[in-house]
């Protein structure tokens, strides 16, 4: 940010009152050759054969079974052979070192090695420091792949016909999940006739705490629901804090995230910054938050900046801050909202809100300082770049570095840093 000097930075909670400092953001891992070499061992569901030694592709293993049972070491490596087929868990729970991580990436030609079966999550990551690439993982148990150690690195994998794509435990922090496909994750986990109970279709599920999730393509979680007609999330956050969403591009989700917190436990000081989402669906939203009256409430400290929206259904909302909101509850800065039902809702005290443009049938929040409501002037109903004239263009507010989760996420979506003044949403001029 031009105007800001990122050096000066002082934690989260001096600049945002209430809320947590922002974590270090994950050092993303480097290229697999540049890892101090271990052992490799290849695995191939089609020429493979257990008997063999496995540590080259010539002679690679077959099954699952085999890897899950390998006595695998910091900077080993897991080669998996493009186009192969496999149905059960591939456990990773060895440990690695962020020095050292354990690697499991493709070779050969062909689309990616694909997991499945309703017998299990596909994979699992229990163990810490693991680099996963090459893989997706399809119509598995519940979730495509669970991640429950610390450290771990999902990049380039794919999910899809699950209820969960990605499913961060409880236990997992400090991972990272990036340019990865989840798409058509469409199934629920609950859906009956108990009232407001119903839940699933989630392209990501985050339940741990200080994780990255960044740079992914999440499409389609959307499922029909007894309780809300239709339901699903591209990334929900319950009980996690500390989690920082950004550059993500979400299309045809029931919502883009939705934040809740167990009584008792929290899920504080999430952060999403420059995220594209657009829809075609006539029911959808950006993003949902809870105050203490709610049932899953209260969710604090959320950070809503510099993201896009077009969601022109009917029954659409951009934002929506209920049973008791407040400024510590949310905060926006700096976002492009179209919408053709609520431009957003607050009740209680309401959000923190400033520096933004909105459109929408109707709108139930008190705009803050420079927020406009008009037509933000999109390039098209999927491309979200902004039009010459367009309200947006120098209508954000300067920020430092603390409002986007470190000094590493402040350039636009597409790596340009911000103008001075910067425009509101994900892309600058």
């Amino acid at each position: 940010m031009v105007s800001v000097n990122l050096s000066s930075v002082t934690v989260l909670a001096s600049l945002l009152p209430g809320l947590p400092a922002a974590p270090a953001v994950p050092v993303l891992p480097p290229a697999a050759a540049a890892v101090a070499a271990g052992t490799t061992y290849y695995v191939d569901s089609g020429k493979g054969d257990d008997s063999a030694a496995g540590t080259s592709a010539t002679a690679p293993w077959k099954s699952l079974d085999k890897v899950n049972a390998a006595d695998l070491k910091p900077g080993d490596a897991i080669s998996v052979k493009r186009g192969s087929r496999w149905t059960g868990t591939l456990t990773l729970s060895a440990e690695g070192t962020a020095a050292r991580p354990i690697v499991v990436q493709p070779y050969g030609q062909g689309p990616l090695a694909t997991i499945s079966g309703q017998e299990g999550n596909c994979v699992v990551v229990s163990g810490d420091h693991w680099r996963v690439s090459g893989l997706r993982a399809s119509r598995c148990q519940w979730a495509g792949f669970e991640v429950g150690g610390d450290g771990n690195h999902l990049v380039g994998v794919q999910a899809d016909r699950n209820i969960a794509g990605i499913w961060i435990t409880p236990t997992g922090s400090r991972n990272v999940v990036r340019d990865s496909t989840l798409k058509d994750n469409d199934r629920m986990s609950v859906n009956d006739d108990a009232p407001d109970n119903d839940s699933g279709a989630f392209g990501i599920l985050v339940n741990g705490d200080d994780n990255l999730v960044t740079g992914n393509t999440i499409t389609g979680s959307n499922a029909p629901s007894h309780d809300y007609r239709m339901d699903g999330a591209a990334v929900e956050i319950f009980d996690g804090d500390r989690n920082r969403v950004t550059y993500n591009r979400a299309h045809d989700n029931e919502t883009f995230t939705e934040l809740g917190a167990t009584k008792g436990k929290t899920a504080t000081g999430n952060v999403y910054a420059f995220n594209v989402v657009t829809s075609s669906l006539p029911q959808s939203s950006f993003l949902v938050t809870r105050g203490p009256r709610h049932v899953v409430g209260p969710v604090l400290g959320t950070v809503a900046v510099h993201n896009s929206v077009y969601l022109p259904g009917p029954r659409t909302l951009g934002w929506s801050c209920h049973g008791g909101c407040s400024p510590s509850i949310l905060r926006l800065r700096n976002n492009a909202v179209r919408v053709g039902g609520q431009a957003g809702f607050e009740d209680g005290k309401g959000a923190d809100e400033a520096g933004s443009v909105y459109e929408g049938r109707t709108a139930r929040f008190r705009r803050g300082p420079g927020t406009v409501m008009a037509d933000p002037r999109f390039v098209s109903r999927t491309d979200l770049r902004l039009r010459p004239g367009s309200p947006a263009l120098g209508r954000g507010l300067p920020l430092s570095a603390a409002w986007f989760g470190g000094t590493a996420l402040t350039t636009d979506i597409t790596g340009k840093p911000l103008s001075s003044p910067p425009a509101a949403g994900a892309y600058q001029p």
